[in-house]
């Protein structure tokens, strides 16, 4: 967590962000978890209580400094993880009954599948590939 925290706040700092303590704690309780966050998931995981309002600031601060990433869950549900710069690459399996999000890490051979495919898929259309993000939606254990 202290290289965390080090690499936030080089980054926050290069912007003119200070890195208080509500937004440390934001910090913590995201990278606690195994897989993105609702801003009342995260409000729960924070030892200090914190107004859902504060967090909310702190969230769109964190993301727009490029520290979180966002995304929506099939019901268009806000969650958000750390950026990949932070966290490494990864994938989502998104259950569709819970919402509940996990992060998956392909191995390298599966990795190369996934870009070969997405390669080929945007050469058809002409796209310039920049990245990719892949979501797997199913129903989790608890929810099957």
């Amino acid at each position: 967590m202290q290289n965390l925290e080090h690499a936030v706040q080089e980054r926050l700092s290069s912007e003119g962000i200070r890195l208080t303590s509500g937004r440390r704690a934001t910090l913590q309780a995201i990278a606690a978890a195994e897989g993105p966050l609702t801003a009342t998931e995260i409000q729960a995981d924070i030892s200090e209580p914190i107004p859902l309002s504060s967090l909310y600031r702190s969230l769109s601060v964190l993301s727009t400094a490029g520290v979180l990433t966002t995304q929506h869950d099939t019901e268009g549900i806000m969650r958000f993880e750390l950026a990949e710069w932070l966290s490494g690459h990864h994938h989502h399996l998104v259950c569709v009954s819970c919402g509940a999000a996990v992060d998956v890490v392909p191995n390298t051979g599966q990795e190369r599948s996934i870009e070969r495919l997405i390669g080929q898929l945007a050469a058809a259309s002409g796209f310039a590939v920049t990245g990719h993000r892949l979501e797997i939606e199913g129903r989790c254990a608890s929810c099957r």
